[in-house]
């Protein structure tokens, strides 16, 4: 279990699980999401919350664990751009931690690391 991080002071987090980033890995949700310029910010929130809702509309929607990181991460009250950005990054450590033990070469984070 990983505790993000989602406002700048500190006041709030939220706990991701395994399951939620191998969710986010399945799905490829941070795939395209980060325009060049790099930044998270509120819109790209409301882009990826989008995203999931057509998903959830969709057949794939019957996939609980979309729900569940939908109902504990995505659409948590504590969820803003920080929070997000903070996601990212974890992901990203997690993705690298996994390359890692499969013995394969880390990438650093050089602005849009999911292309």
């Amino acid at each position: 279990m990983y505790k993000i991080q989602t406002n700048s002071s500190g006041t709030r987090s939220i706990e991701i699980s395994e399951e939620h980033l191998q969710t986010i890995e399945q799905y490829q949700f941070f795939r395209d999401l980060i325009d060049s310029n790099g930044y998270v910010d509120e819109q790209v929130l409301d882009k990826l919350k989008l995203n999931i809702r057509a998903m959830l509309e969709s057949e794939a929607g019957k996939d609980k664990r979309l729900l569940d990181l939908c109902l504990d991460v995505i659409y948590h009250p504590n969820m803003k751009a920080y929070g997000l950005q903070q996601l990212v990054l974890l992901y990203i450590n997690w993705k690298d931690r996994g390359n890692e033990n499969l013995g394969m070469t880390t990438r650093a984070f050089q602005g849009t690391p999911f292309n």
